[in-house]
């Protein structure tokens, strides 16, 4: 059996340390590296609830890389550090699995240069629940057969961005599959939602959320709701999992888990 060595950046946050679990719990994998900005020193596995691995929280991606050789780096950390995360990760030639937000188009596009510069794959995914994958694989399908929809994302209070990388995704492949609601009316109010790609996309912040998303798509006499719920971070483990054996075996970028599914 080929074990895979994992390095986790944002190891301290709350889907670094569900990951650390994740990755320390399969028979295939080893956390070799863990890379934060808080508790560094600290055990990772123990601040993820676990059992001490002997693997401490680093300050430094690029030391902690050149220490422990990973063949994965995965990146769940803040829009102010994914793409340097990323970059150094890649100039390593480490494959890269990234589920940090706040990546831009031009963001994407420098990361897919970077790829195919230093022929290192890189697997980034807005959302790593495979529920939310077929969530919006349906809606491109509805977006063929109704005249107009919006999107309404619900996220827990600490989320940093809105909308959400899964809510701007949906839009930009609702609005590929031609829905009609691609076209703007002038002078919209605020209340009516951030269009992206023509759609208009309503964010929710409170406690007790995690992550959920609605695509309501209507037509003359009717409506069609597409939702999925996220109610614990476990949800998005399997996809993290796949992902992690998948990526090395992709050439370039890939956007979406639904490129390993």
């Amino acid at each position: 059996m080929e074990w895979i060595r994992v390095l986790v950046a944002g190891a301290a946050g709350r889907m670094g340390r569900e990951v650390v679990r994740a990755v320390c719990g399969q028979e295939d994998m080893e956390l070799v590296g863990a890379v934060d900005r808080a508790r560094v020193g600290e055990d990772a596995a123990r601040v993820a609830g676990m059992e001490v691995t002997s693997v401490p929280i680093a300050a430094s991606l690029s030391d902690t890389i050149a220490q422990t050789s990973p063949d994965v780096a995965v990146d769940f950390t803040l829009p102010d550090s994914v793409m340097g995360n990323v970059e150094t990760a890649l100039r390593a030639k480490v494959a890269c699995v990234v589920g940090a937000t706040g990546l831009t188009p031009a963001d994407l596009e420098d990361l897919g240069a970077l790829c195919q510069e230093m022929k290192t794959p890189c697997l980034v995914a807005p959302n790593f629940a495979i529920g939310a994958v077929l969530m919006m694989r349906f809606a491109v399908e509805a977006a063929r057969h109704f005249d107009a929809a919006e999107i309404i994302e619900l996220h827990h209070a600490g989320k940093v961005d809105a909308p959400s990388g899964t809510a701007l995704r949906t839009a930009r492949m609702i609005a590929e599959a031609s829905c009609g609601a691609g076209v703007p009316t002038p002078a919209e109010p605020p209340a009516r939602g951030q269009r992206e790609a023509g759609i208009p996309i309503h964010s929710v912040r409170l406690p007790g959320l995690v992550a959920h998303q609605e695509v309501i798509f209507g037509a003359v006499g009717q409506t069609l709701t597409i939702r999925h719920d996220s109610i614990s971070r476990e949800s998005f483990m399997p996809g993290v999992l796949l992902a992690i054996r998948k990526v090395r075996g992709l050439k370039g970028l890939v956007v979406g888990l639904e490129g390993v599914m």
